[in-house]
């Protein structure tokens, strides 16, 4: 990240600009960094200006406490200065969460594209997602960061062996490093249920995505948040799942944010 700007709370946040055009903020989501989003970024500067930064507690980015999630709004309000003064957001996964949550808030947001947001559509799922707050807590709290990655990991259906498999990888120590930041995107996710109230507050155009090879609950929380906010379009990208290609998803977001 060869830029930084300051928050309100005085938290450097570090991002990096590439490309010309209308300004676009790349949000990532749990376990992710600003060179998550960064091949996304490649795909999207030839029609937009963009932003990809370090989320507080992560990568290059600093970090204040106590967390709120008033703060990474406070942070993406210094980025949206940064860009101009006004842009717009993509974000995936609980980073779309941040990113709506951002739009709500009445920032100068031009538009909003999300990546299926994981929001939970029923009780059970709502009860998974309170049962996995409690034991991420826990583990935070003792200080269990490895465990916690685990409990994220297994949250997104990764099998047990796998997970094991993980523990045993160069990059899990890497991981472990930006495990405390799960709690900040357990706080924006907020229990899980999809925000109305909120969204009905996100007054600028929302494209809600999905893959046509995720899960079908993934399709349908991306298509709840398109019916929730006054002006939402939903869209269905063939052959995609979670990981979503930059290459796919580029040329989409390419013809939302610069038409």
């Amino acid at each position: 990240m060869d830029k930084q700007t300051i928050s309100r709370d005085g938290t450097p946040i570090a991002y990096e600009r590439s490309g010309d055009g209308p300004a676009v903020i790349l949000v990532s989501g749990a376990m992710s960094t600003g060179a998550t989003v960064a091949p996304l970024a490649g795909s999207l500067s030839d029609r937009c200006t963009v932003l990809a930064y370090d989320r507080r507690g992560r990568g290059a980015s600093g970090d204040t406490a106590p967390y709120a999630v008033d703060r990474e709004v406070e942070d993406l309000a210094a980025l949206i200065d940064a860009a101009g003064g006004e842009a717009a957001l993509y974000g995936v996964s609980s980073g779309g969460a941040l990113a709506l949550r951002a739009a709500a808030s009445g920032l100068p947001v031009r538009q909003v594209a999300v990546y299926e947001v994981p929001y939970a559509l029923d009780d059970a799922s709502a009860r998974e997602r309170a049962e996995y707050t409690e034991s991420l807590t826990a583990a935070l709290g003792d200080g269990r960061k490895g465990d916690a990655v685990a409990l994220f990991l297994s949250l997104t259906g990764l099998a047990p062996q796998l997970i094991q498999g993980a523990r045993q990888s160069p990059m899990w120590s890497e991981m472990e490093t930006i495990a405390p930041t799960l709690a900040y995107d357990d706080q924006v996710m907020a229990g899980g249920r999809i925000p109305h109230d909120l969204l009905t507050r996100v007054t600028c155009p929302v494209l809600a995505l999905a893959g046509g090879a995720s899960e079908e609950w993934m399709r349908r929380a991306a298509r709840a948040v398109a019916e929730a906010v006054p002006e939402g379009t939903y869209r269905v990208l063939t052959d995609q799942n979670h990981m979503v290609e930059p290459g796919v998803l580029g040329p989409v977001l390419g013809e939302f944010f610069a038409g």
